[in-house]
């Protein structure tokens, strides 16, 4: 659904107060929701982990990989508020071979699956710890619940499905950070954090494994969408004054764009590393924490029942929120480059699949969790590379393309990912 920035339904573009400023806080939301991303079961597990067998060693790995998302997450709302169109639908455009479109389509959908994979088997996991409900059941569960969600997407607007996004942010946020007040971590422990460095290959592993699971390829195709579909144009008006209020509109919106990337990177930047604090000050040395269900019991035994709880309510949370993110980011692939709209349920059926098909067959949740990040990691190039180029095309963006700074900083942003996450595939298929 496509509609304007703020604009009353009862007012049309052609009247004066189509061009009215809107309320800027009325336009954040896109960010929060793609945000999402940045707080799925594969964060939780990747920062649990480094901080229980690493301490605060990998603190600067967070940090940057932050830093990064933010540039990456406003140059994909960027494209969509400029353009109009989501990442997918402007290579769907550029990709003229039929075969290309195809072959790239693929891969972005096998790292789709890949997220909704992981993110299904988070929500299983979670409600195996919180009401012993078999996983395969959860799995289903989470896919129903999901489903709800997405009806909201499709049936009510954008808006509404952000306001359903951002109220489970919140419980993810004080599930994952409870810990933190009963037991803080150590100051200069975090400020040594701060400073790059590495011991052995298992903390690169775990490096990558974070910015891997931070820097999320579908997070990239569906903030473009997002973006596009909360903000309309100024169609309908006369050619001059629509040009002149394009201009004026687009300005205001990258301005309240950035403030809504900020946000959202401020909030899921403090819970991951929340969640690594919690691991390095409560969990390190603790035997079996390198899953999800260790983590839990760790925590237990540790800081008590309650915080374990909230643990677990915050790991659900973070499932049923971004598996509906990542469904609503498949669906916006398979339009952009094929051109074929599926309805959102069907699609949520059929994705639902092969992480129900892990789930009954008695795979290790966690073991399919880090495959699923090697997937990811695959997908990574596809994503960031078009998005860089793209936005630094003057005929893409115009007079609102990227600078020359800017397309720099895409570019060491992209390098790195690209090379830590290679070093992720190679350190994990070569057992090393």
């Amino acid at each position: 659904m496509r509609y304007g920035f703020g604009v009353p339904k009862n007012v049309t573009a052609s009247t004066p107060t189509a061009a009215a400023p809107p309320r800027s806080l009325w336009l954040l939301g896109p960010a929060l929701v793609a945000g999402v991303a940045y707080l799925d079961p594969g964060n939780v597990a990747s920062n649990m982990t480094a901080g229980a067998q690493y301490g605060y060693l990998l603190v600067w790995v967070v940090v940057a990989g932050n830093v990064m998302a933010w540039l990456i997450q406003y140059l994909s709302a960027k494209l969509g508020v400029v353009t109009g169109q989501s990442l997918p639908e402007v290579l769907g455009t550029r990709l003229r071979r039929p075969w290309a479109r195809r072959a790239y389509w693929l891969q972005a959908e096998l790292v789709a699956m890949a997220t909704d994979l992981a993110e299904i088997i988070g929500g299983a996991v979670a409600l195996n710890l919180l009401f012993d409900i078999p996983l395969l059941l959860g799995g289903l569960l989470t896919g129903a619940v999901s489903m709800v969600l997405l009806t909201v997407q499709s049936r009510r607007g954008a808006r509404p499905f952000e306001f359903v996004i951002i109220g489970l942010m919140v419980i993810i946020t004080v599930g994952f950070l409870a810990g933190l007040f009963l037991a803080p971590p150590d100051p200069a422990g975090v400020v040594g954090g701060l400073v790059p460095r590495f011991e052995g290959t298992g903390s690169v592993l775990l490096a990558a494994s974070i910015l891997g699971a931070t820097i999320m390829p579908h997070a990239i195709y569906a903030h473009s969408s997002l973006a596009r579909d909360r903000f309309g144009s100024a169609d309908g008006l006369p050619h001059e004054e629509q040009a002149r209020v394009e201009t004026s509109r687009i300005r205001r919106l990258l301005t309240a764009t950035r403030w809504d990337v900020s946000v959202a990177m401020v909030i899921a930047g403090s819970v991951n590393l929340g969640i690594l604090l919690l691991a390095a000050a409560n969990l390190a040395g603790v035997e079996g924490t390198d899953s999800l269900e260790g983590a839990h019991a760790a925590l237990a035994a540790g800081l008590g029942p309650v915080v374990a709880t909230f643990f677990a309510v915050g790991l659900l949370a973070s499932g049923l929120a971004s598996t509906s993110v990542g469904a609503y980011a498949g669906a916006e692939i398979m339009h952009g480059l094929l051109r074929v709209r599926i309805p959102l349920l069907a699609r949520r059926l059929v994705t639902l699949i092969p992480a129900l098909a892990i789930l009954g067959a008695g795979i290790d949740p966690t073991l399919a969790l880090v495959l699923s990040q090697v997937v990811l990691s695959f997908g990574i190039p596809f994503a960031l590379l078009p998005l860089v180029v793209l936005t630094a095309q003057r005929r893409t963006l115009g007079a609102w393309t990227n600078t020359r700074l800017t397309t720099a900083a895409g570019i060491v942003a992209s390098v790195l990912l690209i090379a830590l996450n290679g070093a992720l595939l190679w350190l994990v298929l070569t057992g090393s």
